[in-house]
């Protein structure tokens, strides 16, 4: 058993591991080579490659063989039984723009929702070899650095916080008012690190992320991190993070019920 990974988890937590593999086998030998890029959308720019969709299609097939009456739902490939009680959430290469800029600041997320609600997670940066994993009660990690238990940093003040965004531009006028409001207030604000900054609020390298216009498989496989680590993750409105949307991450409890009074103001 993992450092950290309670009896709750053991049951999925190895699988999470096969797949990890699986996806890293069938994305890394396109990182940083030649490779297409199409655009998934008319209007603006979506990218998608050839290595998003080996990498979901390499985890899709290891459901189906192991938990033929698990649910699936990928970026990639759509939805399969989602009334299932266990249904895989997976987003092979989240930080796409990151992956086709050679940027390391990717990774595949792995997510487990049960009755609706997020219950495993990981993400793994097969380039950087880390992988932060939890199961919404304990949260580890394995990489270069070994492998230890994660844990959020305590932080009740806007003014001693570090805040994550992707970028600014997915918020929408009103929703760039509020955070705008919320960067003004912290010390410090991140910008371009997708995936990874929900994994730094839960290793206590930074305090809150704030996002929207998220979907299911951007933030599904967060959750169990960020909150097995100690922190809250919800929409802007303090609801389920499940379905995506406006979400924010908050390493402490007090921070959050602070940032949820700034954002709910336009949410």
């Amino acid at each position: 058993m993992t450092q950290g990974q309670t009896d709750s988890s053991s049951e999925f937590s190895p699988f999470l591991e096969q797949l990890a593999d699986a996806a890293s086998a069938a994305i890394m030998p396109h990182f940083r080579q030649g490779f297409a890029v199409d655009n998934k959308w008319d209007s603006g720019f979506d990218p998608v490659t050839i290595a998003d969709r080996n990498g979901e299609t390499a985890m899709r097939t290891l459901i189906n063989r192991a938990y033929p009456s698990h649910g699936i739902l990928g970026e990639e490939h759509g939805p399969e039984n989602l009334d299932a009680e266990n249904v895989w959430v997976l987003d092979p290469i989240d930080g796409t723009r990151a992956f086709i800029t050679g940027l390391p600041t990717w990774g595949t997320l792995i997510g487990l929702r049960t009755n609706g609600k997020p219950s495993l997670g990981m993400m793994a940066q097969p380039y950087i070899g880390e992988r932060f994993a939890g199961d919404c009660h304990t949260a580890w990690y394995n990489g270069s650095l070994g492998s230890r238990k994660l844990e959020c940093r305590p932080c009740d003040r806007l003014k001693d916080a570090t805040i994550f965004t992707t970028t600014p531009a997915l918020f929408t006028d009103t929703e760039r008012a509020a955070y705008d409001r919320v960067e003004d207030a912290v010390q410090l604000a991140r910008y371009g690190t997708d995936c990874y900054a929900y994994c730094m609020v839960a290793a206590g390298h930074g305090d809150a992320v704030i996002e929207s216009s998220l979907q299911a498989y951007d933030i599904v496989a967060l959750v169990p991190i960020v909150e097995g680590a100690g922190g809250v993750v919800t929409t802007w409105t303090g609801g389920s993070p499940a379905d995506g949307g406006q979400i924010v991450a908050s390493g402490d409890p007090r921070l959050h019920d602070t940032l949820l009074r700034e954002l709910a103001r336009v949410a």
